[in-house]
């Protein structure tokens, strides 16, 4: 028997029991047919490398997944939201999101599958399979068809992500992102992050949309450390912008997740453990070393938990922004 064995299987069924918490289907998360119009679109996006993306280069073509649900009938236009999943794909928290902000705020909702058009499975053990940068590109792209959607409010549309795709609604806000990759005279009403990684400082990521920046974050978190978020948020408040950052003490990564115990602790996860640096264009360097990031940049295992009251806490205050965003 290989040596490597014991390892490869402990990996395998700790992931195994994850996809099969978070990502089962549940007929919880759909709308329910007589108040929403829903339909699953295919949109063409893009795979770019971080320093393709960095750099404005196009990227190795993609097809993403738009699951659409608008409320019916319409007296009017309504607003939007993007719903950005994380490394294990739409799941039904992502569901469950859509389904409440959907119902309880009459508003459409766009969910984003990142994944299957790519032939992607999970990135927990494997964060390569999927640059994050390229989820921003997703995000984009389905700001832009939502605009042209004759029932959607272009100047009301939102980003939410989680995880990887918390990166993605994050770094959305960025100028330069938007003016390589955002549509023409569009941009989102509000950039909603859960527990991102920010363990990254860009070029110029201090430039950002004038629009609501939030994000919300376990304090526990060993998967995407909360204390970069910190900073980041810190830097951007410093030059007046419209960020904060909600922190909920004890909560771990997932928080939001309820089919999860308290802690769970996944020693196949796969993580950035190094803080990054763009010094020259492009060029992205491991903060301590001045070198590309390597192997050495990996950490192994992460702890994943619900924590029920940071979930409602943040459930009130996303529906809170969106509100505020959307004009009321």
């Amino acid at each position: 028997m290989p040596r490597n064995r014991p390892t490869r299987f402990v990996t395998a069924t700790v992931v195994g029991l994850v996809l099969a918490v978070v990502a089962t289907p549940s007929p919880a998360g759909h709308f329910g047919a007589s108040t929403f119009v829903r339909d699953v679109r295919s949109i063409p996006s893009a795979t770019p490398t971080e320093t393709e993306f960095l750099t404005g280069a196009r990227g190795a073509p993609a097809t993403i997944g738009i699951h659409v649900a608008v409320p019916a009938p319409l007296s009017a236009r309504v607003p939007a939201v993007v719903i950005l999943h994380g490394s294990t794909g739409i799941t039904p928290t992502i569901h469950r999101w859509a389904e409440d902000i959907g119902t309880v705020l009459g508003i459409a909702v766009a969910k984003v599958d990142s994944f299957s058009g790519r032939g992607v499975v999970e990135t927990t053990t494997d964060p390569s399979r999927l640059p994050n940068t390229a989820m921003a590109i997703d995000a984009y792209r389905t700001l832009a068809m939502l605009a042209g959607d004759p029932r959607i409010d272009a100047r009301r549309i939102a980003v939410l992500g989680f995880s990887d795709g918390g990166f993605a609604a994050l770094y959305a806000s960025v100028r330069r992102f938007q003016r390589l990759y955002a549509p023409p005279g569009r941009e989102f009403a509000a950039y909603l992050a859960f527990y991102p990684p920010c363990g990254q400082r860009y070029a110029n990521d201090e430039d950002v949309s004038e629009r609501p920046i939030r994000i919300f974050h376990g304090a526990a978190d060993d998967w995407a450390p909360i204390e970069p978020c910190r900073n980041y948020v810190a830097r951007l408040k410093q030059l007046g912008r419209d960020a904060d950052l909600i922190a909920y003490p004890g909560a771990h990564h997932a928080f939001d997740v309820p089919e999860l115990p308290t802690a769970l602790r996944l020693p196949g996860a796969r993580r950035r453990g190094c803080a990054l640096d763009e010094r020259t264009l492009g060029v992205v360097v491991d903060s301590a070393t001045g070198r590309p990031p390597d192997a050495a940049c990996l950490r192994q295992g992460a702890t994943i938990g619900h924590d029920p009251r940071a979930r409602d806490d943040a459930a009130k205050r996303v529906k809170e922004i969106l509100i505020a965003a959307f004009g009321g």
